[in-house]
């Protein structure tokens, strides 16, 4: 296999540094045991916090920048509404959901597959962009190759690692019952999506489901994997709010759906995904 280019491992180590300095950093015991905050509690206080995860799609530090493009998207939400905006990257999908019920985080500014599960636990925005869930693995070294999957009836009595709450876990136990076999999942909690994609690379795990986005921005560094199996279809992705705030939701649709219109978003969209 091919090393990891000096870009990507760049990200990959940046990534770990921070979950880890977050993750050990002593929290405020109030800040724990707060509530969630809504519009008018945001804008009297000036700062809004924000929830993502570390990859070079959503967030990530080039020398002695931040960019991504959620962290891009939620800094000129906080700009037009007058206010500063702190995004703390999250690796754990479950986390960013507790910090969501404490009132540590006001929104999470990461792609969250629009599930009817999760519509339970908090409020969607209307939708940022449309992706699917995809398959990443190593390809195959020869015609015989049993680890490679080939197609979705292939991930019979497979195991699949997901970062840990995933939305795609519910999308994989769906699979199973379609194929009619188990489909086995190992979440990994303090690992993000691209985290996991290196280690597939490396050989340390076979199997990784995470969104498309971010596994072709993998593979662009990584020429030994392969993400040619789909497993879900191109679907809506949003941003999620707590149930307690919902004129915070309302703020963000009235500006999601107005800011997608314009050159900016256009721009910002292009320079991530590299199409209209």
């Amino acid at each position: 296999m091919k090393p990891i280019k000096r870009k990507y491992l760049k990200y990959l180590l940046l990534g770990v540094i921070c979950f880890l300095v977050l993750w050990l950093w002593p929290q405020k015991k109030e800040k724990e045991n707060g509530h969630p905050r809504d519009y008018a509690e945001i804008i009297a206080s000036g700062i809004l916090h924000a929830a993502t995860e570390y990859n070079s799609i959503s967030f990530y530090v080039d020398g002695d920048t931040v960019t991504g493009f959620h962290y891009e998207l939620i800094e000129a939400f906080a700009r037009d509404k007058g206010i500063q905006a702190q995004v703390s990257p999250v690796m754990s999908f479950g986390q960013r959901l507790q910090g969501l019920e404490t009132g540590k985080y006001d929104v999470i500014a990461y792609g969250i597959l629009v599930t009817s599960e999760l519509k339970d636990s908090l409020l969607l925005t209307s939708p940022i962009i449309l992706s699917k869930q995809v398959l990443v693995q190593r390809k195959p070294v020869s015609e015989y190759d049993s680890l490679f999957i080939k197609n979705q009836l292939d991930l019979a009595g497979r195991t699949l690692h997901v970062v840990k709450g995933s939305p795609s876990i519910l999308r994989i136990r769906n699979l199973g019952n379609e194929i009619g076999d188990t489909i086995y999942t190992n979440e990994v909690e303090k690992y993000g999506s691209e985290q996991l994609i290196a280690m597939v690379a490396h050989g340390d795990i076979d199997y990784v489901v995470c969104d498309e986005s971010i596994a072709r921005a993998a593979a662009d560094s990584l020429p030994q994997l392969d993400i040619s199996t789909d497993i879900s279809f191109t679907q809506f992705y949003s941003w999620g709010v707590s149930k307690q705030s919902p004129v915070l939701l309302d703020s963000l649709n009235s500006w999601l759906i107005k800011f997608r219109e314009g050159k900016e978003y256009k721009k910002i969209y292009r320079k991530y995904y590299g199409k209209e």
